[in-house]
C-alpha cells in the first residue's frame, strides 16, 4: 500500500504507473474496440477521448457540435441533443450500428438516461454511467459505501439542475440505468474531481492561494477527511473498465488511506517556495464571514466514501504533489482573462476580513 508521505509528496513508482497519453510507452490495447462517448468536450471527456485514442480505440462522440474539431479529425462528431425534444434529439444514434462500450459522461436528467439507454441497451457490449457520490443520503450516514442508501427521488417534472436537485436527479438517473440496462451497466460515482482541464475552481484555487504566499484562511476543520480523486486517474480507469468489461458499482475516491484536511494544506505547501502561514477558522466564523473553502464545506464532521472495491477494480492514485504542480502549470497557461475571472473564489478584502476576526 502506498503510505501517506508517498501519496502526499510523491513518488516515482507511482508517477511511472500513471502514463498520460501520448507517452510513447503507453502500451496500445490488446483489443481495439468502437467506444461512444455521450459528452466529451467538457472536464472529464478531453481525459478519457485522449486516453482511449492513445490506447488504440475508434472513438465516436455524441454531443450538441458545440466544439467540432477539436481533436483534429481523430474523432467521429455525431451531432443531436440528450433531451429528445429538442432538434434532431438522439436520432444520429438511431439504426442498428452498434458499440462494444458507450460512456455516459452527460446525463443529469432521468428522462434523457432512459431515452439513451433504452435506445442503445441492445447496442452495446457495455455502458458506463458517470454518476457521482452526491447520490448518497449523507443525512442517514456519515460513512457510506455502494450500498448505501441513496437520496429519494425528486418531483417527477423537476429537470432543472441546481445545487438542490443534482444529487436527487442523479441518484435517479442511477436508478433509472440499472432498470434499464442490468448486467450490461457500470456505474462510477466519482467524489470531487481535480487537476488540469478544472471547469470548476474548486481545487485550483489552494494550489494558486499557496503560491501566493503570506497568511492564509484554510478551511475549517483540520482534522476531518478530505477525499479527491485525479482527473486522469479518474479517466484512466473508467476507460480500463471499458476495456475489460468490468459490471458493479464504483466510488472513485481518493486516496484509498484516511487524510486530513491540514495534510492536504500542508502537502500543496510544501510544493511551493512562497512563505504561508495557515490558519484555522471555525465553521461558525466561515458561515459568519460567508467565508468560501472551495472543496472543503464548513461543517463540524467529516464524510468519508468507502472506495475499496474500486481499488481492487485497478483504481490507482497519483501524489498530491504530481496533481498540484500539473494543476498550477496548466492553469498558469490560460488566458489572463480566464485566469482573471475564476469561480466561487474567496477574495483578498474577504480574506483579510476573517483574520482580522481571527486576531480579535
Amino acid at each position: 500500500m502506498t503510505t501517506r508521505r508517498q501519496f502526499i509528496g510523491g513518488s516515482s513508482a507511482l508517477i511511472a504507473s500513471s502514463m498520460v497519453p501520448g507517452d510513447a510507452t503507453l502500451a496500445a490495447a490488446s483489443e481495439k474496440l468502437d467506444i461512444l462517448f455521450l459528452g466529451g468536450t467538457g472536464f472529464i471527456g478531453p481525459h478519457q477521448i485522449e486516453y482511449a485514442l492513445a490506447r488504440g480505440h475508434n472513438v465516436s462522440m455524441f454531443n450538441r457540435g458545440r466544439r467540432s474539431g477539436m481533436y483534429g479529425g481523430k474523432v467521429e462528431q455525431l451531432v443531436g441533443n440528450r433531451d429528445a425534444k429538442v432538434d434532431d434529439g438522439l436520432s444520429v444514434l438511431e439504426g442498428d450500428r452498434t458499440w462494444d462500450v458507450v460512456v455516459d459522461n452527460s446525463g443529469y436528467v432521468p428522462r434523457h438516461v432512459a431515452d439513451s439507454a433504452g435506445l442503445l441497451k441492445d447496442r452495446c457490449g457495455r455502458y458506463i454511467y458517470t454518476s457521482t457520490v452526491a447520490v448518497y443520503d449523507f443525512e442517514k450516514a456519515n460513512s457510506v459505501d455502494i450500498n448505501s442508501p441513496l437520496l429519494p427521488a425528486p418531483a417527477p417534472a423537476t429537470e432543472m439542475v441546481t445545487g438542490q436537485t443534482y444529487g436527487p436527479l442523479k441518484a435517479e438517473c442511477d436508478r433509472v440505468a440499472i432498470d434499464i440496462l442490468g448486467e450490461r451497466l457500470t456505474i462510477v460515482r466519482p467524489t470531487y474531481i481535480v487537476g488540469p482541464g478544472d471547469t470548476t475552481d474548486r481545487f485550483t484555487y489552494w494550489v494558486e492561494r499557496f503560491h501566493r504566499g503570506g497568511d492564509i484562511v484554510c478551511p475549517s476543520g483540520p482534522k476531518q477527511d478530505a477525499q479527491w480523486i485525479d482527473v486522469r486517474d479518474l479517466c484512466h480507469w473508467l476507460v480500463s473498465l471499458g476495456e475489460n468489461d468490468t459490471p458493479g458499482i464504483f466510488n472513485a475516491v481518493a486516496p484509498e488511506m484516511p487524510v486530513t484536511r491540514e495534510e492536504v494544506m500542508h502537502g500543496i505547501k510544501a510544493t511551493t517556495t512562497a512563505g504561508s502561514r495557515l490558519h484555522w477558522p471555525s465553521a461558525e466564523i466561515l458561515q459568519e464571514f460567508e467565508y468560501p473553502t472551495p472543496m472543503f464545506p464548513s461543517r463540524d464532521f467529516s464524510r468519508r466514501i468507502d472506495s475499496s472495491n474500486a481499488q481492487k477494480a485497478g483504481l490507482s492514485s497519483r501524489p498530491l504533489a504530481d496533481t498540484v504542480r500539473d494543476t498550477h502549470e496548466w492553469w498558469q497557461s490560460q488566458p489572463a482573462e480566464r485566469r482573471a475571472n475564476p469561480r466561487r473564489w474567496p477574495t483578498p478584502e474577504q480574506e483579510a476580513a476573517v483574520l482580522e476576526r481571527l486576531k480579535s
